[in-house]
């Protein structure tokens, strides 16, 4: 039997990859479950976050928003063309999704608009050590470790549970209408596209992970990409942690709605 991957069944099909695979979704599901699962999640989707923390979280998750294309294009810096097929499934796949992730930064500044925070902002973003880790770890990941455990941990790992976890808090419309009817559609943008356009964006990458180790892996390649995986989520649960410990430091009647930011705004100004 030849040792290559083709997948031949359907793409969101978990039984369409080689077992090492389903072994490793498998594995690192309870950890993806607890970055998706998250409490600053559901309360996002109350419209229930406190302000602090919103604002925390969209700064903190700032650095990873807007280098995502950068993490991609040091993965595209490994691959020439022709070289395998699992290589050229992922040239394609980075050259076509790096103008993608641009305009999602763009949505993500939109975003934090909303709650009150302007570009420069984002950009001076202090004491969000914590949620900065979850960049570092991508940069890292990608400078340093192999094609198909870098794309594991970031087009995988970080993109899928991304989608799953803007699923959750679009899942009601709560949060959405809390914002304000004039600005409420491209403030949502960021969740809204996540929440559908990402459902295949992370099953596309495992299928490319599947390809460039097949059937010829070795247990120290799987075990690699497994804990890449799992770093990728302990990363981003820390980042959410992190956000909302600032909680304990706000008012906890204070939502992430543009209403509460220009109430506080007010009361800061008399």
């Amino acid at each position: 039997m030849s040792n290559d991957f083709r997948r031949t069944g359907d793409l969101k099909s978990i039984g369409s990859y080689p077992v090492w695979v389903q072994r490793v979704v498998r594995e690192t599901s309870p950890h993806k479950q607890k970055v998706v699962g998250h409490e600053l999640f559901a309360l996002m989707r109350e419209a229930k976050l406190p302000l602090s923390a919103m604002r925390r979280f969209l700064v903190g998750v700032w650095p990873t928003i807007e280098q995502f294309p950068r993490f991609m294009s040091m993965n595209l810096k490994k691959i020439g063309y022709g070289d395998s097929v699992g290589e050229d499934m992922a040239r394609r796949y980075l050259i076509q999704n790096i103008r993608v992730e641009q305009k999602h930064a763009e949505h993500w500044a939109t975003w934090a608009g909303a709650a009150g925070l302007s570009l420069h902002d984002l950009r001076t973003g202090s004491d969000i050590e914590g949620l900065q880790a979850l960049a570092h770890w991508c940069w890292y990941v990608c400078d340093q470790a192999k094609l198909a455990v870098a794309i594991a941990a970031t087009n995988y790992a970080v993109e899928g549970a991304t989608g799953e976890w803007s699923c959750v808090v679009c899942s009601k419309d709560t949060y959405a209408q809390s914002l304000p009817e004039g600005s409420r559609s491209p403030a949502m943008r960021w969740l809204k596209v996540h929440a559908e356009y990402d459902d295949t964006h992370p099953w596309e990458a495992l299928d490319i992970v599947a390809t460039l180790l097949g059937h010829s892996h070795t247990a120290q390649e799987i075990s690699e990409v497994r804990r890449a995986i799992q770093s990728s989520y302990a990363f981003m649960e820390m980042a959410l942690d992190h956000a909302l410990a600032a909680a304990v430091h706000g008012q906890f009647d204070e939502t992430a709605s543009n209403a509460s930011t220009l109430e506080v705004e007010t009361l800061n100004a008399a």
